[in-house]
């Protein structure tokens, strides 16, 4: 292994199901009783195209030396020590601790670069306490579910950037086992999606110019995600065949199971998403379905409709199908890309990939505090908030902690009462005014805290 991780933080915050996530196994035992987890455990862990060496240690307490508590974090300081990173993990559903900020002091004296991973983010109940851990000092939180396995492309992003030489070797010699290595441009992780027999695998094969995957007029051929590379213009790529995703009361057979688990696999370590659309009978409500999975992982949307070459030609075809997508899409990725394309002979996919590379900057794209700040003075003054029972509610401030996908969070003096209705209009707001079409938005209200809470009257 290439390098080495530790994974650290108090009791029960998830550190063995992150470990079990990460080797692919269940090596290590899992309980919601706290403790569990005594001796550090090891394994050959795995994101991406990153394998590494991966360490589970004891829940971090305060004890004395010489007792059982004491020796368990004798073992984790061991883990430590060896780590070239440490992974310090947070319960998003708790937020920061006061157990949280003295052992956070403590990877810090370290010395080793630390990831803070905010575990248990699933839903809008771990998004305060993710946000509330930038308290600990440990940069921005990555956040997580090792148990659904979400969040793991940012996981992938964060020790990238945390172990630049160590990743880059690792991914070397990942490829160096099939061709030369990559170059130092990360290539774009792309997942091509969509209801059985839509083309998926024959467009994957027309992009690379060979039969690399088995096609036919059967639907289901394609069972595993399949991940091939590829360099168009000078641009690296990684794209993942999946198999195709039908109605969940249609799913009956195991193999079928693991091949959609495999496939939401692929989505959530995509970057882009493909959504391939059968130009014949054009979006199904399954298609519906997949849009809006892809729009929920938070991954940048590029609609293919295959099959043109099959349908009749008429003028205005582009401005319908544009249309179209408009009516039946979510809301949340409007203004997606939509491309007209034939897999079988190659129409449209020089556009359909520049779309793919434009949907990739606009999901990574970034919005300066000061030009957030006017566009929400503008957006009140144009539209102010309502009252709700008298009251006006008056907005403060709002700043981007993150994107992939862009993330914005707004401080309000009653973020609870703002309506939902009028944070669709400052999501639709931020889409126009940045230029970020078809990219999921997330918005996180944030009420002020009252500094003289909790205080004594005298």
């Amino acid at each position: 292994m290439s390098f080495t991780i530790a994974i650290v933080g108090r009791p029960n915050v998830g550190k063995s199901t992150l470990f079990n996530r990460l080797v692919g196994a269940r090596r290590a035992l899992v309980d919601d009783q706290p403790g569990v987890t005594r001796d550090r455990r090891e394994g050959e862990g795995r994101i991406g195209d990153l394998s590494f060496r991966v360490i589970d240690t004891a829940g971090l307490e305060s004890a004395a030396p010489e007792s059982l508590s004491g020796k368990m974090q004798a073992q984790t300081a061991t883990a430590v020590a060896q780590a070239d990173a440490v992974l310090f993990l947070v319960d998003a559903r708790v937020g920061a601790t006061s157990a949280d900020r003295t052992f956070a002091a403590l990877v810090r004296k370290s010395g080793k670069p630390a990831i803070l991973v905010a575990n248990k983010s699933e839903g809008r109940a771990g998004e305060a306490g993710a946000l509330d851990s930038y308290a600990l000092g440990l940069g921005d939180p990555v956040p997580i579910s090792a148990e659904h396995g979400e969040g793991l492309a940012d996981l992938y992003d964060a020790l990238r950037h945390a172990l630049p030489r160590a990743t880059a070797e690792a991914a070397a010699e990942e490829a160096a086992e099939d061709g030369p290595a990559e170059t130092a441009e990360k290539p774009i992780r792309i997942a091509v999606v969509g209801r059985p027999n839509t083309g998926k695998s024959t467009l994957i094969n027309r992009l690379l110019g060979e039969e690399r995957l088995v096609v036919g007029p059967e639907a289901g051929i394609t069972r595993d995600a399949i991940a091939v590379d590829l360099n168009w213009h000078g641009r690296a790529m990684r794209i993942h065949d999946t198999a195709g995703l039908r109605r969940r009361s249609r799913i009956e057979e195991k193999l079928e199971k693991l091949s959609i688990a495999d496939t939401l696999n692929a989505i959530r370590f995509a970057e882009v998403v493909i959504v391939l659309v059968d130009a014949q009978t054009p979006f199904e409500e399954q298609d519906i379905r997949i849009a809006d999975l892809v729009e929920r992982e938070g991954r940048a949307v590029v609609i293919g409709f295959n099959k043109v070459d099959l349908v009749e030609r008429e003028s205005g075809t582009r401005q319908r199908l544009r249309e179209l997508v408009d009516r039946v899409l979510p809301q949340k990725i409007k203004g997606a890309p939509v491309v007209a394309i034939s897999a079988r002979s190659g129409e449209g996919l020089d556009h359909l990939m520049k779309s793919v590379i434009d949907a990739h900057a606009v999901w990574n794209r970034r919005v300066p505090t000061a030009a957030l700040n006017r566009f929400l003075a503008q957006a009140s003054e144009a539209h102010p908030p309502p009252a709700i029972r008298g009251r006006r509610i008056r907005l403060d401030y709002m700043i981007q902690p993150k994107s992939r996908p862009p993330t914005f969070v707004l401080f309000s003096s009653r973020a609870a009462a703002l309506p939902e209705t009028y944070r669709r209009y400052l999501i639709n707001g931020l889409r126009e005014a940045f230029a970020l079409p078809g990219t999921p938005i997330r918005l996180t209200l944030r009420g002020k805290a009252n500094p003289f809470a909790g205080r004594k009257r005298r």
